[in-house]
């Protein structure tokens, strides 16, 4: 079967919950409604695009499109950057809407230098939420006009929720529609400094009840809800169920949804995952100046002992690279990943990599994380 074409293995329905204190209760964020309390996180370069979001939001959960890089799959990626880039968004959530009646969200870097680009995009495009990391989106309101997209920041601390949360009121009257809050066991880019990622200090189960804290006086000033969602190291229904205790309303999960048939990425990507162990993981230092967890390869050996990866910069796409000093070209380098060119390039992952063993249908992995949640209270 090739990687997407979910379509010729028989979908399982989605299982019956009879609604009771053991039972996964649906995520709201505002007049939205999640049926389970699942968001697959975004993944770029074209990692998820739109027929993993529309098999997570057929399945119940909150599917999501990564915008980064996603122009870099369109023919003239490298001649018309900005021009591909919202073409290929508009392309991929109305694809995904064809698909799903479900949830829908786009992950939106606010680090990208086309960050004002994809917000106007995605809200023109109607998409239900728009998740803004990989730094503060002070200004992210400004975009709405009336729109009812919701607003959900991705965050790594209390202080950056609070931050945030002042601002938009102060401001625009308004306040974030969520927070995810992201820990240091993440894929990717990490919004922590490299000596925190082991520091018992900024695990997620010390963030999460922060920013619950801190979101909890906006809370009470506005007389709305403010959802925290987990995510970072989540894997199992018995993880959800944890989060879910200490007061979250759902969690944000990435890793387990690449090894999926509908996951966008290539079989070699999707085998990348299947083949890691724990100890394949490294921390990288990104051109874009941030830490970053991935799957340990010879391009990242190549890198660590100095060898410069030649490049021409297609568009100076995210605001913190140093294109001058850069030993290659991240966009380029996931690009070529996510096609299975892994000798010029190299997966992101989640510190739970090594856990992964198959590839499953989106459905099937659905029914195992409520299962998983279920049979943790036995």
């Amino acid at each position: 079967m090739k990687p997407g074409d979910s379509n010729k293995k028989p979908r399982k329905a989605t299982k019956e919950i009879i609604l009771n204190s053991r039972t996964l209760k649906s995520l709201v964020i505002g007049d939205i409604t999640a049926r389970i309390p699942v968001i697959q996180g975004g993944m770029g370069v074209g990692i998820s695009l739109s027929g993993l979001a529309a098999a997570v939001a057929n399945a119940g959960g909150i599917g999501v499109i990564a915008a980064a890089g996603i122009g870099l799959l369109e023919p003239d990626g490298f001649k018309d950057f900005l021009g591909a880039n919202i073409r290929a968004l508009q392309r991929e959530i109305r694809k995904a809407r064809t698909l799903t009646k479900g949830v829908l969200g786009v992950n939106i870097m606010v680090a990208l230098t086309n960050f004002a680009d994809m917000v106007r995009t995605a809200i023109e495009e109607k998409i239900d939420i728009i998740f803004a990391g990989a730094g503060l989106p002070m200004n992210l309101p400004e975009y709405l006009h009336g729109s009812t997209t919701k607003l959900v920041p991705i965050v790594s601390s209390a202080r950056a929720a609070a931050l945030l949360a002042k601002r938009w009121l102060e401001k625009y009257h308004y306040v974030p529609d969520a927070f995810v809050v992201e820990g240091p066991m993440a894929g990717g880019h990490l919004g922590f400094k490299e000596e925190q990622l082991k520091d018992p200090a900024f695990a997620l189960e010390k963030i999460v009840p922060e920013v619950l804290q801190a979101v909890r006086p906006f809370e009470e000033k506005t007389g709305r809800k403010i959802p925290v969602i987990a995510g970072g190291g989540v894997y199992t229904g018995a993880d959800i169920r944890k989060y879910i205790e200490m007061g979250a309303s759902g969690v944000q999960m990435a890793t387990r949804f690449v090894a999926t048939y509908e996951c966008d990425a290539s079989i070699k990507f999707k085998n990348a995952y299947i083949k890691a162990r724990k100890e394949d993981l490294r921390i990288i230092k990104s051109p874009v100046g941030m830490p970053g967890r991935a799957i340990t390869n010879a391009f990242l050996d190549d890198v660590e002992q100095g060898k410069k990866k030649p490049f021409t910069c297609p568009y100076h796409c995210i605001i913190t690279c140093d294109i001058e000093k850069a030993p290659y070209c991240i966009s380029l380098a996931l690009l070529n990943a996510q096609k299975g060119n892994l000798e010029n390039g190299f997966a992101f992952s989640g510190a739970n990599v090594g856990r992964v063993e198959k590839i499953v249908s989106v459905q099937d992995l659905m029914n195992e994380l409520v299962d998983g949640y279920e049979a943790s209270f036995v």
